[in-house]
């Protein structure tokens, strides 16, 4: 079958609210650093109330809708799923993904009632970010939201991690893992985030007693999966669950283990202003780059450059001309 996806990635939808901060509003608002946090719509709402004078900007995201933007940018055709509102947030959300080359099933998949999910990204001057996430609609993102039809036409199925929070979102991931295996689609996940690590372990294991074709992680998670403080130790763990391991590792570059080498990818060391989004997109350049020919070395060093053009900003994405830039350089 004739593949026209390169990745076809699911997750929340939410639409990101970026502010800087000092490290006094967390610990005035006793809010958690450097952990995304799940919070209600009334908790949000008084944080927005408290901090809707700060310099701020709006687009849409989500880790995976990020991944999935970079690789569309890239020039890779990619598709999400997700679950938004009618309300105006929605039709923002929706619009960016059109204007930015995603393509997304029918508004029968992708459309309900309730209140579009947001996330507070609070951006302190250490570069570190902090996420405080109300899923509100995508608290009910199912197996009904995904178009399978389109799925077996995927190179790769790609997971969010944020996903494991929900009962009902477990469900369709392993119904589309199941459906992905008899459709000769692989499988890519995420952990997304340290604390969907330390809390939801147990549902990742269930994911991967299905060995995944690529696991995606920074090194703390890596650690906190596998429960080992050795970097080397948590490689040798976690390659009983994946076919192709991804561990970023801040400025100390990355590393890609398959089943016969490592592969060092050396770092770019650049002033870091805001890390929200690197991790995203290093997987959608890393998935852009062997969907399309690259070499994993080749892929690797692709995703670093990009994702340290993402760390020198503010935000999660770089604007296309720069990821064209970037990929001219690789050719």
């Amino acid at each position: 079958m004739e593949k026209k996806y390169d990745v076809f990635g699911i997750g929340n939808a939410l639409l990101d609210c970026v502010y800087m901060v000092e490290d006094k509003f967390l610990e005035d608002n006793k809010i958690e650093k450097g952990l995304m946090t799940l919070v209600d719509e009334k908790k949000q709402k008084s944080i927005i109330e408290k901090i809707k004078s700060y310099d701020s900007f709006i687009q849409s995201g989500g880790s995976v809708t990020n991944s999935v933007y970079t690789l569309s940018q890239l020039g890779g055709s990619g598709y999400v799923s997700v679950l938004v509102s009618d309300d105006d947030f929605g039709k923002i959300y929706l619009s960016d993904l059109k204007n930015s080359n995603v393509a997304t099933a029918g508004s029968s998949f992708t459309t309900g009632k309730g209140m579009t999910g947001t996330c507070l990204v609070l951006t302190t001057p250490d570069a570190e970010r902090t996420m405080n996430t109300c899923l509100s609609i995508s608290s009910n993102f199912s197996i009904k939201n995904i178009n399978l039809d389109d799925l077996k036409y995927a190179k790769y199925l790609y997971i969010e991690g944020y996903l494991v929070t929900s009962e009902i979102a477990m469900d369709a991931i392993n119904e589309c893992i199941q459906f992905a295996i008899r459709n000769d689609v692989k499988i890519a996940l995420t952990f997304s985030d340290l604390s969907m690590v330390k809390y939801f372990k147990e549902n990742f294991k269930s994911i991967l007693k299905r060995k995944v074709d690529i696991l995606f992680c920074n090194e703390d998670e890596a650690k906190t999966f596998s429960g080992y403080d050795s970097v080397n130790k948590s490689i040798d763990y976690l390659k009983n669950f994946t076919s192709n391991l991804v561990i970023t590792q801040g400025d100390k570059g990355s590393l890609i283990i398959n089943e016969d080498e490592i592969i060092k990818i050396d770092p770019h060391n650049v002033k870091a202003i805001d890390t929200v989004g690197a991790g995203d997109a290093f997987a959608g350049s890393f998935l852009y780059g062997i969907t399309n020919g690259y070499s994993q070395k080749k892929s690797g060093d692709l995703a670093s450059l990009l994702s340290s053009k993402v760390v020198s900003k503010i935000g999660p994405r770089i604007e296309k001309e720069e990821i064209n830039s970037i990929k001219n350089f690789f050719k």
